[in-house]
C-alpha cells in the first residue's frame, strides 16, 4: 500500500470518528443519567426499607446495612451529578445553581454517615430521630427534580 493510500484510509477513519462524536456524546449523555437515576432508585428503595423496619413491619436485622447503604449512595448521587450533563428528571436548575444544589447534596451526604453511625449504636429509636433531619429528598426535590 503507498503513503498516499495509507494516508487516505487514514483521513477516512478520522473524518468517520469525528462525524461520529455526536451521536457517541447523546449515548454517553443518556448512559450518564441513566446511571443517575439508577443511583437516585436505590436512596428510594433504601429509604423506604428503612421505613419498613421503624415502623415495625419487618425486624431490625439489616437496619445498619440499609443506613450505610443510603450514606455510600448519597455520596455516589453527589458525584453522578458532577458530570453536568442536563436531562431525566433533574431541572436545568441543578446546573444554574450548582452552588445551592452541591451545598444541599454535601448536607445531604454528611447527614446520612451519622445516620449509618447511629444505627450502628443506637438502633432503631436513634434512626428515627434522625431520619427526618437526614433524609430530606423532598426538599431538594422540590427545587431541583421535575415531577414525574
Amino acid at each position: 500500500m503507498t503513503r498516499f493510500a495509507k494516508f487516505v484510509g487514514g483521513f477516512a477513519v478520522a473524518v468517520a470518528m469525528v462525524t461520529a462524536l455526536p451521536i457517541i456524546a447523546r449515548a454517553d449523555d443518556k448512559d450518564v443519567i441513566d446511571y443517575r437515576e439508577h443511583i437516585m432508585k436505590t436512596l428510594d428503595a433504601q429509604t423506604a426499607a428503612i421505613g419498613m423496619i421503624v415502623s415495625t413491619q419487618v425486624g431490625d436485622d439489616n437496619l445498619v446495612a440499609h443506613a450505610e447503604a443510603i450514606a455510600v449512595t448519597a455520596k455516589q448521587a453527589l458525584k453522578s451529578f458532577e458530570a453536568k450533563v442536563p436531562g431525566g428528571e433533574s431541572k436545568p436548575e441543578v446546573w444554574s445553581n450548582w452552588p445551592d444544589f452541591e451545598k444541599r447534596m454535601k448536607d445531604f451526604v454528611e447527614k446520612t454517615d451519622k445516620l449509618a453511625a447511629s444505627a450502628k449504636t443506637g438502633g432503631v429509636p436513634v434512626v428515627m430521630e434522625q431520619m427526618v433531619d437526614a433524609l430530606t429528598c423532598k426538599g431538594c426535590h422540590d427545587v431541583y427534580r421535575s415531577k414525574k
